[in-house]
């Protein structure tokens, strides 16, 4: 029977992140690492009009520079310049800039396929080895790690399991992980849209009393639409033909870009805010979705997990221990608890107060937002939180940043 130092169940973008971030101490200790994903990686990256995108932050970018894979990944990332916050009917207003606090770009959207294909490049075979295409349909507890059963009835154990396979996990559930759920009565349609005017890199965030919407910059002067609409209202959209749709998202958006021209496939996506009420035990780490499922208006969801699998992964390299010691998750637990309450609760009290049709609600809204574009102080904080470095001791450096 196989044996690994770590065993990363979910080869996706927070999977291969992690692996990407251990290799190289892994390596110089000798461990040994096996990335399991039931979806084989493509040989190579093929373009399309509708592929989804992630909101990478500043502090994303940090990190995948020090892996040293953001040369690669930002020849397909359309960098976010400035971000316009609005509030349809009413004159609060607030917009962020890169060159105001200093950065390159405030974030970067890139297509998943993409950000995909360059860390899979990245990964190291000789440290970690792919099963793949495979699923993991049982987790055994031992004494001194997990037994991992796969699907072709295979078995490997492990020190470290690490579950990084999703928000609808099915191993969470047979391990007896609870979540903690609070629906938002919301769901979001996602798709691309093409305006007739250059987005310019402006990343747009707009709050109606049927709920908030975003476009964010894409390549090919596309901008991924993430619009979010209460009880059936987004299966309505999504029933809609195209023109009748971009009508509806026209009135509800403006003509900041002009007129809307082309929109691709859509899907509809219920929202809830999810939290695994265990994220480590014994020989046991919860990462991505899978530990925390966030809306996706603020863009913070995926930057979060980032920044989870970089403090895991900095605390097993820093423990004189074999992964899988308790007391060493505890630590990364305990270091990472802050950032994960800071991020989860700015996400879920900006989603709430911007999804509000009550008046003397809407009313403060406004009115923040005009003190947001106001008040320095209050600007630089928000931009820090949208940047992905609000709960993090490095500050990007201001006045001539690289690009």
């Amino acid at each position: 029977m196989s044996r690994f130092n770590l065993a990363i169940i979910g080869g996706g973008l927070v999977g291969a992140s992690l692996a990407l971030v251990l290799q190289a101490g892994a390596k110089a200790r000798g461990w040994n690492i096996v990335l399991i994903e039931p979806f084989a990686p493509g040989n190579t990256y093929q373009p399309s009009y509708d592929a989804r995108s992630s909101a990478l932050s500043f502090g994303s970018r940090r990190i995948y520079e020090r892996l040293g894979l953001w040369q690669q990944i930002a020849r397909r990332a359309e960098p976010i310049l400035q971000i316009q916050v609005s509030d349809r009917g009413r004159f609060g207003a607030a917009r962020l800039s890169a060159m105001e606090e200093g950065v390159p770009a405030l974030g970067y959207v890139v297509e998943n396929a993409w950000l995909g294909q360059c860390l899979w490049e990245g990964i190291d075979e000789s440290v970690v080895s792919w099963r793949c295409p495979a699923e993991v349909t049982r987790m055994q507890p031992l004494d001194d790690g997990y037994r991992l059963t796969l699907n072709d009835e295979t078995e490997l154990d492990c020190d470290l399991a690490v579950l990084a396979d999703g928000g609808r996990s099915e191993l969470r559930g047979q391990l007896g992980i609870g979540l903690r759920q609070r629906p938002y009565d919301q769901s979001a349609l996602i798709a691309n849209i093409s305006p007739a005017e250059a987005h310019r890199g402006q990343a747009f965030e707009r709050f109606t009393d049927e709920g908030p919407l975003a476009l964010l910059p894409l390549l090919d002067n596309r901008c991924a639409l993430v619009w979010t609409r209460v009880g059936k209202e987004a299966e309505q959209l999504l029933k809609l033909d195209d023109r009748r749709f971009l009508a509806a998202l026209q009135e509800a958006f403006g003509y900041r870009l002009g007129a809307l021209r082309q929109v691709g496939a859509r899907h509809v996506y219920p929202l809830a805010l999810i939290e695994a009420e265990e994220q480590v035990r014994p020989h046991l780490a919860v990462l991505g979705n899978a530990a925390h499922s966030l809306h996706p208006i603020a863009g913070q969801g995926f930057n979060l997990s980032l920044r989870d699998t970089q403090s895991l992964a900095e605390a097993l390299l820093a423990s004189p221990a074999m992964p899988g010691d308790f007391a060493t998750l505890q630590a990364y637990w305990e270091r990472q608890r802050l950032d994960q309450s800071l991020t989860v609760g700015f996400s879920d009290q900006v989603t709430r107060l911007f999804s509000s049709a009550e008046p003397l609600t809407a009313a403060g809204r406004n009115l923040g937002l005009l003190g947001l574009d106001l008040l320095p102080p209050a600007k630089r904080w928000f931009a820090r939180q949208a940047m992905g470095l609000g709960t993090r001791g490095d500050t990007p450096a201001r006045n001539g940043a690289a690009s």
